[in-house]
């Protein structure tokens, strides 16, 4: 016996593509609709035995608040989310919210249906092979890529580092030279390789971008190099 179905997808033809094929296959499509953000007063309203909820950003937060309401005012209601392949995230989003299942945007229609079927007999419905992933992303995580400070940070040596939070105290070249036992013109070109790594044209737009990306925090918490010049010496 075929289920009672609604597919919702921000992607209108995807949604009618799927109803149909369904359709086809003996289930009674009760609504296929878009966008996705008015599903849950959709589907309290027409209390389906299977919602289909499309989704092509599964790890975004908030994103699956729509399934969260569902289960609050319709708990009868299977909801099973279809979408890219997910991230760990992703997948544990889903089931938090309260979905039944996970199904990939590129299923066969052969598979959706047996999620489907699973759904409604209030089993979990999602592949083995996507929790085997999930799995091993977890226990064995992948480096995760620096912030935007912390890459900065690493594009510059110690001491143009130390130029750099000179530079947003607001110190001139003179001022740098002094503080650092350099010659101004060595301080100069510091400060011209700083601007240069950073991609900026002002000390004012490299302070600001320090600034704005946390670099100063990161920077203020590291030692600054021992000067071994004497404050009017030249860099050797």
């Amino acid at each position: 016996m075929g289920a009672r179905l609604m597919v919702v997808d921000d992607h209108r033809l995807l949604a009618e593509a799927l109803a149909s094929a369904l359709k086809l296959r003996g289930h009674r499509v009760l609504a296929a609709a878009a966008p996705a953000a008015g599903a849950a007063e959709l589907v309290i309203t027409r209390a389906p035995e299977v919602c289909l909820l499309g989704t092509a950003v599964p790890a975004e937060p908030g994103i699956f608040d729509p399934v969260v309401r569902i289960k609050r005012e319709r708990p009868q209601v299977a909801v099973l989310v279809l979408g890219p392949v997910p991230s760990p995230r992703g997948i544990a989003a889903a089931f938090a919210a309260g979905a039944s299942g996970y199904v990939r945007h590129d299923e066969r229609i052969e598979g959706v249906e047996r999620a489907i079927m699973k759904a409604r007999a209030g089993e979990a419905a999602v592949a083995p092979q996507l929790l085997q992933g999930a799995f091993s992303e977890l226990l064995n995580p992948a480096a995760q890529p620096d912030d935007e400070g912390q890459r900065l940070l690493s594009m510059l040596t110690p001491r143009e580092v130390e130029v750099l939070v000179r530079v947003a105290d607001g110190e001139d070249t003179r001022l740098i030279a002094a503080g650092m036992g350099i010659a101004p013109s060595t301080a100069r070109t510091h400060v011209q390789r700083v601007l240069m790594k950073l991609g900026v044209g002002s000390r004012l737009e490299a302070a600001a971008l320090a600034a704005r990306t946390g670099l100063l925090d990161r920077a203020g918490s590291l030692p600054r190099p021992v000067t071994p010049y004497p404050a009017t010496g030249p860099e050797t």
